[in-house]
């Protein structure tokens, strides 16, 4: 990093940048010339003169202004489009610029004559402006981490005041209300707007939402009627959201969440304050309590919300708290799962935010020491997060040096996540995968090389997680003072019947007895003595490891099962008892995953792939998966060989996949393509046998090639654990080829017919090994009536001619996934001309309308949580993302996956704010169903979620109980719903 030269200040005196700056540098020297040209073409055209000059001009301001356009898509596109909010910087220097510009939209909500159209249209400017300045200090070094997240967080709070001004002027004009002064509209107004998390805590980060609570101070002197008032009021909290979230041709202030306020599956958007109060003095969970911490008055009725928060402080901090409420607050730990000494940590594609050594750690690691002693101690009661280190650290809470590094790992992940999030203006917290992605950040973040980022970063979280862990290893735990665990003889001590019943086992009997079987070393893996011991020394970890599955003597049974197929126990026994994360991972893995346990219950040797130090570091790329399979079947010739070898191969990888999943280690979007890409290897290997196998007797076809078409979830790369393979199998030949040159003879349709049954009887059926996969072909040509074979002319002919619109809709979702390379890329042209053919679009929308009505009747949803048949699930978005392929609404190259094609929903047929919430739907269905299918074998039963599942499907939404999950899901489904309606069957509303 340098400052020998300053990049704000020109040669004529001129200062953009009053603190010295550091230089930036492009990825691509060549592309940041050309971007910089472009500018000043821009500006010369808008006549800000003095940017043209500068951007023509060699600088080291338009150096950095060269580099910062090539690094971020999203400022590119800004400067562009705004040239005049770079020509002003020559005037007024970006920090008096900013708070001048923070001023300004505070104030719109008090401006004559403003309506709501206008009030929107000029808070997305002026939003915008300031983003893109805040941006360019932060990447500039004028603002560090701690200011920026200061900025956006009064730049929020401005646009939250004015709309809120806006909104009870207009109530008040209207009648609705009787404000005490109009012009001081907030003023004894009633409305309570609490601002949460990072904007309650002035933390916001550069792409957040905000999250508000509101309430109603119900004796508040502007309310006319206390029994409206609740309505009156969540009317206006709508507006408020349309007002800061919708997305127009402008763009959006913030996005903003509701979901925190007390039940919000049953309350108003509007909660009168004596409800609330009721509410978390009765029902209050310590999640709520958590989430309190750092609520703040950002807008509306300030004294009322202030007399608020002081009614709730009982609430949140309690002067004394029992050993039950202590054990309840480290509970919420479950939502992030520290996993000291467990591998090293990937920084490709590691999620900054939720990841292991991430930035949340680092808040909870606060927030559970607030909680606790907050109570007595009036001091550790604030907001802030550094603040709260360095009252913890002098308080002998913790050491001095845990806060220094904790501060200093906070201030530079924040800066990471600033960086990611800069690039397109994204809410993602996910670093790069690519060496290009990864590269940018590294440059952002004024790294020389993507090498260097990466050594700091893996450091940062290696740091976080260390003190992190250390935290909870200290942490009072529920089995403390634990009673007798005594299990020799054949009789049952009734001391540690009463031990395991505390532990959470409901057959305390009946787990004595198992445990009994095992130090009797009736298993191989316990027949030594001194695995015996070593289980002696791990059993009662063990039991308080299962016993907090909920589902503990299932749990047992199922370790159980898994223990009397192995072969040894030693190392294992010593590794469980050295890494407790690993063994709270198998007790979620037997508690909360029964794919999974029966996974490595069946096949005991699968766990060994959770001892390879680079499992949750390597992401599971094809790249990887290739070389594995590679090295897997090195040497292995024959053709049943290979089949068995294949099973066992991808048994092992969809295990080791789904960990990957559970603990953080990938997202559910790298879930699905991982366990595409390996059905992808393996269904082609399988091909490659069956064909050398079928050639051995009948030979070859004449210029013969094949190519399997991947459709549904496998051609979309959104295959989950437990999917069927959705396959076409197409073929070709020399068109005078009449029979195959083999011993056995066979005409080509027949050929590739019986290789077709082969291969379908080498992937499905049944083996000692196992199945590879269970395979559909129903969406071949003429479905079950048609040929389990298709000659790409018939191919080509049959969908041109007889198709119909729900065949062509799933010929959206198609990829080559197996085969010949040349006649692949034939298939796949082959299948673009089809989705390229001129279409009715109304007969294609009702077509589809009509389809999801007959699914719907034929298939009802068992509840809320089917998410794939549910009304606004995701059917409803494959179906809208098809039919916009086949009406060549969707825009940019040919992509398979369902989630690119949202959100490139062209803006004639979908506006941004529903191509939004599309997409962030699509997310959250795709979040969830990853993991309930790694998970599960059956239906997700919400009233029966073992606590392990649950918290898994919390950390993935980001969302603090379950309660809070299933109203956001049924929120989402019913706004799904609506688009469906207004896009596919034209009802607006």
């Amino acid at each position: 990093m340098s400052t020998s030269k300053r990049p704000g200040k020109q040669e004529d005196g001129t200062t953009w940048f009053e603190a010295p700056a550091r230089s930036l540098q492009p990825l691509d020297a060549e592309n940041a010339a050309e971007e910089l040209n472009e500018l000043a073409e821009a500006a010369a055209g808008e006549g800000a003169s003095r940017l043209a000059k500068l951007a023509g001009g060699s600088s080291p301001l338009a150096s950095f202004l060269a580099a910062v356009l090539d690094l971020s898509p999203f400022l590119r596109d800004f400067a562009r489009r705004r040239p005049a909010v770079l020509e002003a910087l020559f005037d007024v220097p970006l920090d008096k610029r900013l708070t001048g510009l923070i001023g300004e939209i505070r104030s719109q909500g008090d401006v004559p004559e403003m309506t709501e159209a206008m009030l929107m249209r000029v808070l997305r400017q002026m939003k915008g402006e300031a983003h893109f300045l805040i941006a360019l200090a932060s990447l500039a070094g004028e603002g560090d981490a701690e200011r920026t997240v200061r900025r956006l967080s009064n730049l929020a709070d401005a646009c939250i005041a004015a709309a809120v001004s806006f909104l009870l002027k207009d109530a008040h004009a209207s009648g609705k209300l009787k404000l005490p002064d109009p012009d001081d509209p907030m003023k004894g107004s009633g409305w309570i707007v609490l601002g949460m998390g990072k904007l309650g805590a002035h933390e916001l980060n550069f792409s957040s939402d905000i999250d508000l609570i509101v309430f109603i101070d119900l004796n508040a002197p502007a309310i006319l009627d206390p029994m409206e008032a609740t309505d009156l009021f969540s009317r206006l909290t709508k507006r408020l959201v349309r007002i800061l979230q919708d997305r127009t041709e402008h763009g959006y202030v913030f996005r903003t969440d509701l979901r925190l306020r007390p039940d919000p599956g049953s309350t108003p958007l509007a909660i009168p304050v004596e409800a609330a109060l009721n509410y978390y003095e009765s029902r209050g969970q310590n999640w709520e309590r958590a989430a309190m911490i750092k609520a703040r008055p950002v807008a509306g009725d300030m004294k009322a919300g202030e007399a608020l928060l002081d009614e709730l402080k009982p609430y949140v901090w309690r002067k004394y708290m029992d050993f039950a409420a202590i054990a309840d607050v480290h509970s919420i730990k479950r939502q992030i799962h520290a996993h000291k000494g467990h591998g090293e940590i990937a920084v490709r594609g590691h999620n900054v935010k939720l990841g292991r050594g991430g930035i949340r750690e680092i808040e909870f690691f606060v927030q559970t020491q607030q909680l606790i002693a907050g109570g007595r101690f009036h001091e550790l009661r604030g907001r802030q997060t550094v603040p709260m280190l360095r009252m913890l650290a002098g308080r002998g809470w913790i050491t001095e040096e845990v806060s220094d590094a904790l501060i200093a790992q906070y201030w530079f992940l924040r800066d990471v996540e600033h960086a990611i999030q800069m690039v397109a203006d994204e809410q993602t917290h996910i670093l790069p995968e690519d060496d290009e992605g990864l590269e940018r950040i590294a440059h952002m973040l004024a790294f020389e090389s993507a090498a260097a980022f990466s050594e700091t970063f893996q450091k940062s979280l290696q740091t976080v997680e260390r003190h992190y862990a250390a935290l909870f290893e200290t942490a009072p735990q529920l089995s403390a003072g634990v009673g007798n665990l005594v299990f020799t003889g054949d009789v049952d001590d009734p001391d540690t019947l009463h031990t395991l019943s505390e532990l959470g086992f409901q057959r305390p009997s009946d787990i004595s007895r198992v445990i009994r079987i095992w130090h009797f070393g009736r298993y191989r893996a316990t027949r030594s003595a001194e695995a015996r011991e070593r289980l002696t020394e791990l059993t009662p970890a063990l039991l308080e490891a299962f016993g907090k599955t909920r589902r503990a003597d299932e749990a047992i049974m199922r370790f159980d099962g898994f223990l009397s197929g192995l072969p040894a126990g030693i190392q294992l026994f010593s590794l469980l008892q050295s890494n407790p994360a690993l063994l709270k991972l198998l007790a979620n893995i037997m508690g909360a995953a029964p794919r999974l346990a029966e996974i490595i219950t069946r096949r005991p040797h699968v766990f060994d792939g959770l001892l390879d130090p680079g499992l949750l570091s390597e992401l599971p790329t094809r790249a990887y998966l290739s070389a594995r399979i590679e090295a897997f079947l090195q040497g292995v010739e024959l053709h049943e060989d290979i089949l068995d070898r294949l099973r066992i191969f991808a048994a092992e990888q969809k295990f080791l996949i789904g960990v990957r999943l559970l603990t953080g280690a990938i997202d559910a979007e790298r879930a699905g393509k991982a366990f595409s890409d390996l059905a992808d290897l393996c269904i082609g290997r399988v091909l490659d046998a069956v064909i050398a196998e079928f050639a051995r007797r009948h030979g070859k076809v004449t210029g013969g090639s094949v190519c399997v078409l991947g459709m549904g979830k496998l051609g979309s790369r959104e295959l989950t654990a437990g999917s069927d393979v959705d396959l076409i199998l197409l073929y070709d030949h020399d068109p005078g080829a009449d029979e195959s040159d083999g011993e056995k003879p066979l005409a080509p349709s027949h050929y590739y017919a019986r290789l077709t049954q082969r291969l379908i009887a080498a992937v499905s059926a049944p083996t000692a090994e196992g199945v590879l996969y269970e395979l559909d072909l129903r969406l071949r040509p003429s479905g079950n009536k048609g040929p389990v074979a298709t000659h790409i002319e018939a191919f080509r002919k049959y969908q041109r001619e007889n198709a119909w619109t729900w065949e062509h809709m799933a010929l959206t979702r198609a990829r080559p996934v197996a085969g010949a390379e040349e006649f692949c890329v034939a298939v796949e042209k082959e299948v673009e001309g089809v989705l390229s053919l001129r279409r009715d679009r109304q007969k294609i929308f009702k077509d589809a309308v009509e389809m999801r009505r007959l699914i719907a009747e034929e298939k009802p949803p068992r509840d809320a949580w089917d998410l794939k048949l549910v009304r606004g699930g995701q059917i409803d978005l494959e179906f809208i993302a098809q039919c916009a392929v086949l009406t060549g609404k969707a825009e940019g190259e040919r992509t398979t996956a369902t989630g690119r094609v949202l959100g490139r929903l062209s803006a004639d047929f979908c506006d941004p704010q529903a191509r939004q919430e599309l997409l962030d739907a699509y997310r959250l269905y795709l979040d969830l169903t990853q993991i309930m299918r790694v998970c599960l074998t059956g239906p997700f039963e919400p009233q029966d979620v073992p606590p392990g599942l649950a918290d898994l499907l919390l950390r993935s939404t980001d969302l603090p109980d379950m309660k809070v999950l299933e109203a956001h899901l049924k929120e989402t489904a019913g706004r799904v719903g609506r688009h469906f309606d207004g896009l596919l069957a034209g009802k607006r509303g």
